[in-house]
C-alpha cells in the first residue's frame, strides 16, 4: 500500500496584528508582530521535523492588504525555509487581496520572481504536485471577490443581495469545475479555499473582516472528488462534517487576536492524505494566553484591598490580563490602576475596564408603590435624579401629558 502524503495545513496568521503590544526599541515592532511570527517557526518546525510533503496555507498572510516591507520579509524568511524542503501553496485570502482588480495581492510577488516550490494561488486553480510521498492533485479557490468574479455591465443594476447571489453561482460553478478536474485524476486530491461556510460558527475574524462577506453552503464544497478539503477565513478550528468524507476543515487562526478568542485553542492541522481514507488531527501551538478577572466591590468598604487579594493568585505569567471591575462612582477614585499594575507586573499587557453603576434605587419613604399614581411616582424619580426644584412642574406636566396620551391609545 502507498504511504499517505504528509500534509500540514494552516491559515489565517495575520502578521501586523499589533492590538496588547508593546514596541520593542531594539526591532522597532511590536511584541505582538513577534507572537504573530513565532506561531509561525512552530509551524516551519514541525513541518521540518514531522518530514512534510506538502505544506498548504489556506490565506490571509498579513493584517493587512498592504504589509509593511519588515513583515513581507519575516514571513518570506519562513516561506523560504519551508520551500527548499517541499513544495508550498500560499493562498490569498481577502487580506492578502486589493479590492481594485488590477492590482497585485501580497502574495503574487513569489509568482511573480518565481520561487521554486512556492505555489501561489491568487485566482482558482489546481495541478499535479509531485511530492516524496508521491503525487496530489492540489487545487485552490482563494476568497471571493466580487469585483474579480463579477462582470461589472452585466451586474450594474443589481441590488446587493442580488450581488451576492449571483456571486454564490459563480463560485459554485468554480468549485464543480475544480472537482470535475479533480475526479479525473487517480491520486489523493486535496482543495484549498478560503471563505465562509454557512454551517461555520463564526469568531472573532468578524472584527477585522474587509468587506462583505459571503456564506458558501457546504454541501456546494463537500464534492466526494476530494480527500480533504483545507479551509481558512474562520479563525475558530472547527471539522464541518465530523462523520463524514471528504473532511472539510478550518485550521483556524495560529495565534489570538482578541479576548473573543481568549478560550480557544490554536493550532494547525497535520493530515495523512489518501485516496478514500485520508486522516487528520488538531496540533495546538503556543498561543499567548488571554485572561479575564472579573471584580465587583460594589459591597466593599475598602475596594483596592479585595482587588489586589483577588490577583494575589493570579495567573497573569506571559498574558494578555483584562481586569473588569464593577463598582459604585463613589468607590472610583479608591480604585488606583498603578497598584492593580504593579499586582501584575508578569502579565504582557493589561487593560482595565470600569463598569460604573449608580444607585437609582427609589426611597418612597412609607409609601407602597402600588399606593402611588404614576405621576407621583414620577416625581419621585426627578427628585432622586435631584433636578433643579423649579424645574420638576414643568417635567411634571410633559409627563402628564405623555400618561394621557398613553391612556387614550
Amino acid at each position: 500500500m502507498t504511504e499517505p502524503v504528509r500534509v500540514l495545513h494552516f491559515a489565517d496568521l495575520h502578521i501586523g496584528m499589533e492590538n496588547y503590544g508593546q514596541i520593542d526599541p531594539v526591532s522597532g515592532t511590536s511584541s505582538r508582530v513577534r507572537d504573530f511570527l513565532n506561531r509561525l517557526d512552530e509551524v516551519v518546525s514541525c513541518a521540518l521535523e514531522q518530514e512534510a510533503d506538502l505544506v498548504v496555507f489556506a490565506g490571509d498572510a498579513f493584517k493587512t492588504r498592504d504589509p509593511d516591507p519588515t513583515q513581507q520579509r519575516e514571513f518570506a524568511h519562513r516561506i523560504k525555509i519551508l520551500a527548499n524542503q517541499m513544495p508550498v501553496l500560499l493562498l490569498a485570502g481577502n487580506h492578502d487581496i486589493p479590492s481594485m482588480s488590477a492590482r497585485a495581492s501580497s502574495v503574487d510577488i513569489y509568482a511573480a520572481l518565481d520561487v521554486p516550490n512556492v505555489i501561489v494561488g491568487s485566482k482558482p486553480g489546481g495541478q499535479v504536485v509531485e511530492t516524496k510521498r508521491g503525487p496530489v492533485y492540489l487545487a485552490w479557490m482563494p476568497y471571493p471577490m466580487r469585483n474579480r468574479l463579477l462582470g461589472l455591465e452585466e451586474h450594474r443594476e443589481k441590488t446587493i443581495d442580488e450581488l451576492e447571489g449571483a456571486l454564490r453561482l459563480v463560485v459554485a460553478d468554480i468549485l464543480a469545475g475544480l472537482a470535475q478536474k479533480a475526479a479525473a485524476q487517480d491520486m489523493p486530491r486535496l482543495l484549498c479555499a478560503h471563505f465562509s461556510v454557512a454551517e461555520a460558527k463564526l469568531g472573532s475574524e468578524r472584527t477585522v473582516m474587509l468587506g462583505r462577506d459571503i456564506a458558501v453552503i457546504g454541501s456546494t464544497l463537500a464534492d466526494p472528488a476530494w480527500d480533504y478539503i483545507a479551509l481558512g477565513h474562520i479563525h475558530k478550528h472547527q471539522v464541518l462534517n465530523p462523520e463524514g468524507y471528504p473532511p472539510m476543515v478550518y485550521s483556524g487562526s495560529l495565534e489570538r487576536i482578541d479576548f473573543g478568542e481568549q478560550n480557544e485553542e490554536k493550532g494547525f492541522c497535520w493530515v495523512e492524505l489518501a485516496r478514500g481514507e485520508t486522516t487528520w488531527r488538531f496540533v495546538p501551538v503556543h498561543a499567548r494566553p488571554f485572561r479575564t478577572v472579573t471584580i465587583d466591590v460594589r459591597e466593599e468598604e475598602e475596594p483596592m484591598a479585595l482587588v489586589l487579594h483577588k490577583l494575589e493568585d493570579f495567573q497573569a505569567e506571559e498574558s494578555v490580563v483584562r481586569v473588569q471591575l464593577t463598582l459604585r462612582a463613589e468607590q472610583e477614585a479608591a480604585l488606583q490602576d498603578n497598584r492593580i499594575l504593579a499586582a501584575l507586573e508578569q502579565a504582557s499587557s493589561v487593560s482595565i475596564q470600569r463598569d460604573i453603576k449608580t444607585d437609582l434605587r427609589t426611597r418612597l419613604g412609607e409609601n407602597a408603590p402600588q399606593t402611588l399614581t404614576p405621576l407621583e411616582l414620577v416625581e419621585r424619580y426627578f427628585s432622586l435624579l435631584q433636578e433643579p426644584v423649579d424645574r420638576i412642574p414643568v417635567l411634571l406636566e410633559k409627563a402628564e401629558s405623555l400618561i394621557h396620551d398613553s391612556d387614550q391609545a
